[in-house]
């Protein structure tokens, strides 16, 4: 089993012990999920560079930045689990055809779209 599989059935259980199912539909998960990368990016606000690359060394907003993090998994599992995704496939998949899009010697150093690379 996967650590993915392993995770997703973990949370499964936790959800399933608390009758939380009912309000998982696909749109609600999808909606939690962009309410949790809200709650990530809020730790940047009004930060500059320095300041959000310095967030790790910070106990206090290092522990926010796992929390955060862990949420946005967290849903995006169930998402996967409720749309029969499996996620490491995608993944991969998704990979190789950014690899397609974005070949080495086009992209290199380059933070151009694909349309847009010579």
């Amino acid at each position: 089993m996967s650590d993915f599989e392993t995770l997703t059935a973990a949370l499964l259980e936790f959800r399933d012990a608390r009758d939380w199912r009912q309000f998982h539909s696909l749109r609600n998960l999808i909606t939690s999920l962009n309410l949790e990368a809200a709650e990530l990016l809020e730790l940047t606000q009004w930060k500059n560079d320095a300041e959000v690359e310095g967030l790790p060394a910070e106990p206090k907003a290092a522990e926010a930045l796992r929390d955060e993090c862990a949420d946005i998994l967290l849903y995006l599992l169930l998402i996967a689990d409720t749309a029969g995704i499996n996620l490491a496939e995608a993944a991969r998949a998704k990979l190789a055809k950014n690899a397609e899009k974005y070949p080495v010697d086009k992209a290199f150093g380059s933070r151009a779209k694909y349309s847009e690379l010579g």
